[in-house]
């Protein structure tokens, strides 16, 4: 017999995050030694310009970027706005900033090194828009991260959260090898812990049109979705046979490609009172 929930309120939406994560042992990933590539890998479909049309943003707001890597999201957006704050976990994704920002000449941003769960409105005080691109879908603590985020807000907060579509071949291998499927909590999560929040969240699909397309099985391996860290010789081989069962080579480019691997992002946004 299913239990009836009275008040849906009182589901601790925020309970069922953290308890989905913590089983995902691969939540994390080492971001010092990702930075690198991952640039180059960001740049290979249309998420930043699908992004970029729906921010909400003034010529004269400050930003906080949440998550903000190397800077792919961070510094275009320097140039449209008075000033932006980028915040990451990883020196060596600064570093990579800051260079890319000297490069260009931009001189409207700064950094903090941190988690950005451990940030506080103590310490960054206010700004007219927060953006959390793709970096809250690991964060355990969610509940008091938003509260923070929206504390920190002035007019608008924007946040990306992986798509239901997201991991779709990686799932399939996962099957391939026998291994239990573990996924992250879905953005349906999150909306539910804003709405108990009081806030009422938009909630948009970014309708990404590009899949990948990889120069040989290689590259894509190592593609950053694989976490080939966590896998052993054996598995690493299966992955190899798997990637050259499911790949197509475009008779164009000479790349190889499916259909099916393509991101898959959900923006969900709000406006402060």
């Amino acid at each position: 017999m299913k239990q009836c929930i009275e008040n849906p309120d009182d589901v601790k939406w925020d309970e069922f995050w953290a308890e989905q994560l913590t089983q995902k042992e691969d939540r994390g990933k080492d971001w010092d030694k990702a930075a690198v590539s991952f640039h180059k890998r960001a740049k290979k479909d249309d998420y930043h310009d699908l992004l970029f049309s729906k921010l909400i943003l003034d010529e004269n707001d400050s930003v906080l970027d949440l998550g903000c890597g190397e800077g792919s999201i961070t510094l275009p957006l320097a140039e449209k706005v008075r000033s932006i704050t980028g915040v990451d976990s990883s020196p060596k994704m600064l570093e990579l900033l800051k260079e890319r920002a000297e490069e260009k000449g931009i001189n409207n941003v700064k950094t903090i090194l941190k988690p950005l769960e451990e940030i506080t409105y103590e310490e960054v005080g206010s700004h007219d828009v927060v953006l959390a691109s793709r970096s809250l879908n690991g964060i355990i603590p969610i509940k008091e991260t938003l509260e923070t985020i929206d504390k920190i807000a002035n007019k608008y907060v924007f946040i990306t959260l992986f798509g239901p579509e997201n991991w779709k071949i990686e799932g399939e291998f996962n099957e391939y090898i026998g291994r239990e499927n573990k996924h992250f909590p879905g953005h349906n999560y999150l909306f539910n812990i804003l709405f108990n929040m009081g806030i009422y969240a938009n909630v948009e699909r970014l309708d990404i049109m590009a899949y990948r397309e990889y120069e040989n099985i290689e590259e894509a391996m190592d593609n950053g979705k694989f976490r080939l860290d966590l896998l052993n010789d054996e598995e690493k081989n299966k992955l190899k046979e798997y990637l050259g069962n499911i790949l197509t080579k475009d008779p164009e480019t000479g790349k190889l490609y499916n259909k099916k691997d393509k991101a898959d992002w959900i923006l969900i946004w709000w406006k402060k009172d």
